[in-house]
């Protein structure tokens, strides 16, 4: 095993969208350790033959019942002792949010946690989904395994995390509940990585593609 992982993890948004813009030249181009992707919006059987064989890599998926939806998937260049697809609860596992992958060093949690924006019943959903990740993840934590957690958590914590953070008050994704739920994930005893190694402001994560909001850095 390296002494050191060179890791990534990304939102896609449509893995076969993100091949043909690219995402395997980088890959190879870069030989990332390990590679984590979130919302592939592909099932298994239609990834494309590419995904499944790249040259020194094992890749694992894990995708939604609703076709086009959710899934995340990764890519090691190292293969798992354990596999885990879900959490072990339904309401949760059917739409293909969580990929566990389990290292001689480490446990490697891979999730697409849900947005909140469509309604009022799936900000419930997300809340609740996040409950039992954290449960989830203390459990593993109680049993002495070093935890590694990527993915798009769908929530940005602090103001310094929005370009324009008192737009975004009332809007699911920075609301006081989930920015209070993400408090209590790091006080727990988790570290915000991005955040670590980015502390000043106008460093994003996310930015809209409907606005090219990209091209200005409003993230």
């Amino acid at each position: 095993m390296p002494e050191h992982y060179n890791l990534i993890s990304w939102n896609v948004n449509g893995l076969r969208a993100a091949v043909k813009k690219g995402f395997l030249d980088l890959l190879l181009e870069h030989r990332f350790d390990i590679v984590c992707v979130q919302e592939t919006k592909v099932s298994q059987d239609k990834l494309p033959r590419e995904v499944k064989n790249i040259q020194g890599y094992y890749n694992y998926f894990v995708s939604a019942e609703q076709n086009g939806y959710s899934g995340v998937g990764t890519f090691s260049k190292n293969k798992p002792i354990k596999l885990e697809k879900g959490m072990g609860i339904e309401v949760f596992d059917r739409e293909g949010r969580f990929l566990r992958t389990d290292y001689e060093d480490f446990v490697l949690l891979n999730i697409y946690f849900p947005n909140g924006k469509a309604s009022q019943e799936r900000l419930g959903y997300k809340m609740a989904f996040y409950d039992a990740f954290l449960n989830y993840a203390n459990a593993l934590k109680s049993e002495g395994k070093k935890l590694v957690i990527c993915g798009d958590v769908n929530t940005a914590h602090k103001e310094i995390d929005l370009a324009r953070p008192k737009q975004n008050e009332m809007i699911s994704g920075f609301l006081p509940e989930e920015r209070e739920w993400m408090d209590k994930f790091l006080a727990a005893g988790y570290l915000d990585t991005f955040r670590m190694f980015n502390p000043e402001g106008g460093n994003y994560s996310w930015w809209s593609m409907r606005t090219g909001a990209r091209s200005r850095n409003i993230g």
